[in-house]
């Protein structure tokens, strides 16, 4: 299947010498000399995964699975152990090609975004720690491999939106992502340790194998409760899923995606599109077939994808924050895979359309999203704002950066021929064959809000009269380390959904399943026409407020002198707002008050009462060691008497 095996071992090696290098030797010395170094080995990785993938698909071998090289990590009984290893089937092979070429085209981009940043070489030590960690992650064999990589793309992520640790509210963010991410990471290793202990075993190939029926009539002891292993494994998939639920910001664990904007904005590229949100429904699409094995699993993430992709395609449309609207973009589209994943499941049978159309999403989706935040990267360095409020008439001063942003604007849309057009209709048709007729009118609804926020924030930022000094003093330039990769993204974000088409419908299947599959699919040749037609009646919407000779922009602008509902929506349903108060009257308040009680009163008073007693003995002690010859015959006379009265002598 492969010629050469060794490249594989590139892919890791390649990021992890960078962040050994740069973070011990070169990036304390050097910034452009980490920068050179980051962009070789990355490149390497990228050139590495490139021909693992040309081997894999043209080798005839494609789409089984195999494991390209496999290391003992920890064993726990004879027949139970932890591996590391490479597993190579087309989802990871996918994620392979995508975060390589992404985290190097970041890495170029970060050479003129950084110039200057007194922490340069420290950053590109940082990015490509993270790029290790999602290697890690897409290419582990076994779900112990998965979490360790899971824990490291946090510890990575934490690291990178903290990066400007001189800003609080970039310390803030950080921390916000971390607990919340842990919070839901708890569950998940809860849930890893009750499905490898029922089956005895961390591997995907195990676990995605099972059938409940196996287990139905055997009981276990989880010691809060007794129920049958079929039980156990349906709470322990629910337990898992919460992992990724976390991990990919669902609501409600979505409030620390938006906030972790306060970092540089190439981390916030690499991590919305190909890295730390994307892991979850890599997850739940890793493990399918264990997951397709309960109704109420799947319903439970159709559910929790398609709220969140309303909800925050809502809230990306009053937003004036060019990042913010973006992030919560990005949290729209989660929700559109996420819920293809869970809308695969039609009563007793299933679907598999859905999960091709959700890896087909994450492939097309990593393109025009990275060039998207790398677009709000270079107007953020020139505009030196992130508010749309400063902004406009940056089309003549940006005109490369102008067509790749509107390039990257009709494939989010879903515009033919753009790349999210095909991978977004996929995911529609799915709940509509689904007979999930409510998520279906969601998705088309959220495909128009889509349209409309994207072409709000093209239209503000490029149309229009120059609302910046910068703008207005001719200032404004592109910058050429930050609009070449802008320019390469251009090109996947434009063919990638129509050249990729044929090898995602051939070779893109989630593999066997112990559940019964419907075949006859209904025919809905209607409902890409219906798609676009909506998403061009949300761009004359956009045009006619935004953009038209009769727009007036201060009033769109204007977010004071509105109504209550547009309020509501602007502060982002005060979501934020209700988590601080949580934290700060319950957990502070609370826990953390009755925690200090507990220390201050308790804990260190009873260490002081030790302290004082040993301290009064040791100075008793210390006093009778006087060397007076009476005192010593007195102590021991006294001492016999009351051994004689209290207590029996040994003679």
């Amino acid at each position: 299947m492969i010629n050469d095996v060794s490249i594989s071992y590139l892919i890791f090696l390649m990021p992890l010498l960078t962040f050994v290098v740069n973070g011990l030797f070169l990036g304390k010395r050097s910034a452009k000399g980490a920068a050179a170094f980051a962009i070789v080995c990355n490149g390497i990785a990228m050139v590495s995964a490139l021909l693992l993938a040309v081997s894999y698909f043209t080798s005839g071998y494609a789409p089984q699975k195999a494991i390209l090289f496999e290391l003992p990590f920890l064993k726990f009984a004879e027949t139970f152990a932890a591996n590391i290893g490479l597993l190579v089937d087309p989802l990871s092979i996918m994620m392979l090609v995508v975060v390589t070429f992404i985290a190097f085209l970041v890495n170029i981009y970060s050479v003129g975004y950084m110039r200057g940043d007194r922490a340069e070489g420290r950053f590109f030590a940082l990015l490509s720690l993270f790029s290790f960690s999602m290697l890690g992650l897409v290419a582990a064999t076994n779900l112990f491999q998965m979490f360790i990589f899971w824990e490291l793309v946090g510890v990575s992520s934490y690291l990178l939106i903290g990066f400007w640790y001189h800003k609080p509210s970039a310390v803030s963010a950080s921390k916000q992502a971390f607990i919340l991410t842990r919070f839901a990471d708890s569950f998940f290793l809860l849930g890893i340790v009750i499905v490898s202990f029922v089956v005895q075993s961390f591997d995907f190939e195990k676990i995605n194998a099972l059938t409940l029926s196996a287990f139905q009539s055997q009981t276990i002891d989880l010691g809060f409760m007794v129920m049958t292993k079929a039980e156990a494994l349906v709470l322990g998939g629910v337990l898992i899923f919460t992992g990724g639920w976390g991990k990919s910001a669902m609501f409600p664990m979505h409030i620390w995606l938006p906030n972790a904007m306060e970092g540089p904005t190439p981390v916030s590229s690499i991590i919305h599109s190909a890295t730390m949100v994307v892991a979850g429904v890599y997850l739940v699409a890793r493990l399918f077939p264990f997951f397709a094995l309960s109704g109420s699993t799947m319903n439970l993430i159709m559910v929790v994808g398609a709220f969140t992709m309303v909800f925050a395609a809502v809230i990306a449309c009053t937003q004036k924050d060019i990042k913010r609207i973006l992030a919560y973009s990005t949290l729209s589209q989660l929700g559109y895979m996420m819920f293809s994943l869970g809308a695969c499941r039609m009563g007793d049978v299933v679907v598999t359309t859905g999960w091709t159309a959700s890896t087909y999403h994450i492939f097309t989706h990593a393109f025009f999203k990275c060039s998207l935040f790398l677009i709000a990267g270079s107007l953020i360095h020139q505009v030196h704002t992130n508010d749309l409020d400063a902004m406009g008439g940056l089309r003549k001063k940006m005109p490369l950066t102008y067509v790749c942003a509107l390039i990257s604007i009709l494939a989010i849309s879903g515009i033919p021929p753009f790349s999210g057009f095909f991978s977004k209709d996929e995911i529609i048709l799915t709940a509509f064959q689904g007979h999930h007729y409510v998520v279906f009118g969601l998705a088309l609804l959220t495909s128009g809000l889509t349209t409309f926020y994207m072409f709000r924030l093209f239209f503000l930022a490029f149309h229009g009269a120059p609302r910046s000094e910068s703008v207005k003093a001719g200032h404004v330039h592109e910058d050429f380390f930050m609009t070449l990769p802008i320019a390469i993204l251009a090109v996947p974000a434009l063919a990638s959904g129509f050249a990729a088409k044929g090898l995602f419908e051939e070779f893109f299947v989630p593999g066997k399943l112990n559940v019964p599959q419907l075949v006859q699919l209904a025919e809905a040749h209607w409902i890409p026409y219906v798609a676009v037609a909506i998403a061009v009646v949300a761009l004359l919407i956009a045009w006619v407020l935004y953009a038209s000779p009769k727009a007036k922009v201060e009033r769109a602008l204007d977010d004071i002198n509105r109504g209550s509902v547009y309020k509501v929506i602007y502060h982002k349903f005060y979501f934020d707002e209700m988590y601080y108060a949580v934290v700060r009257q319950f957990v502070i308040g609370g826990i953390a008050r009755a925690a200090r009680f507990i220390q201050d009163y308790i804990i260190e008073g009873i260490l002081a009462f030790v302290v004082w007693f040993v301290h009064t003995l040791g100075s008793l002690v210390r006093r009778a060691q006087s060397g007076n010859l009476t005192f010593y015959l007195g102590t021991l006379v006294v001492g016999v008497l009351l051994w004689r009265f209290f207590g029996q002598l040994p003679f």
